[in-house]
């Protein structure tokens, strides 16, 4: 995967006494300490990452946390007091202003929180616009802004004006128009965070659905931490103008860098986000038919008082399982001839490693204490008991109840 943007050192300090607010901010003093002192606000503070093509990268953070100055210095709405910002090994921090007004029109596309759009203009001419702005022939844009209001539902409105529009609707306008120019970037500053609950869901789903069509590379802020956690490919979440964490949402929510991500990440419901693979236990119930005759597996079961045992040969392959009632028949009713052909079951579940913990809860309901089996490339990785699932909803509620203690 090819890195797209790649960001190194990048500062910035609103106010004169930079060099002085930089030199507090590097003692670790409190922001509101460093502007008290010099006047100084450090927004951004000698930030690195970088991003990689076609992946949503989310940077999130508390209000004043940095995030939305940092994605204006990107595309340079905001001047960076330094650092660089590499777009495809181009330095943007370097560029003329008529190469940055170019890399805007054809490279990067910005979608605000406000929707931005237009009052007297129709929903197609504010679709159009950044291809007016580009000098794209008025039959030309037509048809893209057309074909991009296509893809998000918004056709049969294109001859209505935004006031007529809900919330909901206005954003998608906001967001076909940035499509319509083709962006290899997408910028989203806290988009979705004026609309209502279930519209908010629902263009989520949006922008993930045109996501899987489109591969854009899109860098999207927010202050929630669900809506992060829903969209994006990895987090960067800020604090202060600096970086503290970057990672997968299983990755900030099972090894938190510091204790700030670790009680930022305390409400989230971890049974939505984390999947099969942090839940399932070694599979002990197994045995190998090649190796072992039904004889040894009863014994096995009676042993090590498993009801039930999985079955697999050499290869490490699921082929079913047997149950210590059906075995022990097989045996008194055809003693050194029974076979595990004669019993084997195969209707146990089986899940990739990345399955979501919620998709397999009804079958482990109607089972009783028959396990999920979790396979990856063929081979047996783990097993997931009905016990697995209530100790991580236990921890879940232990953490809830010690918030409210």
């Amino acid at each position: 995967m090819s890195v797209k943007i790649k960001v190194e050192n990048l500062t910035k300090v609103f106010g004169k006494k930079v060099k002085q607010a930089l030199e507090l901010s590097n003692q670790n003093k409190e922001k509101d300490e460093i502007v008290r002192k010099t006047k100084a606000t450090v927004a951004v503070n000698n930030v690195n990452f970088s991003i990689n093509e076609g992946e949503i990268f989310v940077i999130m953070g508390l209000s004043g946390s940095g995030k939305s100055t940092l994605v204006r210095l990107l595309n340079r709405l905001i001047e960076p007091t330094a650092g660089s910002i590499y777009l495809d090994n181009m330095d943007v921090s370097k560029l003329s202003k008529n190469d940055l007004r170019e890399v805007r029109r054809t490279k990067m596309s910005m979608v605000f929180q406000g929707f931005a759009l237009f009052p007297h203009r129709t929903v197609l001419q504010n679709t159009e616009y950044g291809l007016e702005v580009r000098g794209v022939a008025p039959d030309e844009r037509t048809k893209i802004a057309e074909n991009a209001l296509d893809r998000s539902g918004l056709l049969a409105y294109k001859n209505q004006y935004p006031h007529q529009l809900s919330g909901g609707m206005q954003q998608r306008v906001g967001l076909a128009r940035a499509l319509a120019n083709d962006p290899e970037i997408l910028l989203m500053d806290e988009s979705f965070s004026a609309l209502d609950p279930l519209i908010r869901g629902d263009m989520q789903d949006e922008l993930m659905d045109l996501q899987e069509q489109m591969k854009k590379t899109i860098i999207f802020i927010t202050h929630d931490l669900n809506e992060a956690l829903k969209i994006g490919d990895r987090i960067a979440i800020m604090k202060d103008g600096k970086v503290v964490q970057i990672g997968t949402g299983e990755e900030i929510l099972t090894n938190p860098a510091n204790e700030y991500v670790r009680r930022f990440v305390e409400g989230v419901d971890r049974t939505k986000i984390l999947n099969v693979e942090h839940i399932m236990s070694k599979p002990r119930a197994i045995i190998n038919v090649d190796k072992a005759g039904l004889h040894l597996a009863m014994n096995r079961m009676v042993t090590s008082d498993f009801p039930f045992l999985i079955l697999t040969n050499s290869h490490h392959e699921f082929l079913g399982y047997i149950t210590d009632r059906d075995t022990a028949l097989a045996i008194k009713k055809k003693g050194a001839n029974a076979n595990y052909k004669d019993i084997v079951k195969t209707d146990m579940h089986i899940v990739a490693l990345d399955t979501p913990i919620p998709k397999i809860y009804r079958y482990l309901l109607s089972k009783g204490n028959l396990p999920v089996v979790v396979m990856d490339n063929n081979a047996i990785r783990g097993v997931i008991m009905r016990r697995n699932v209530i100790e991580l909803l236990s921890s879940v509620a232990q953490e809830e109840i010690s918030e409210v203690v």
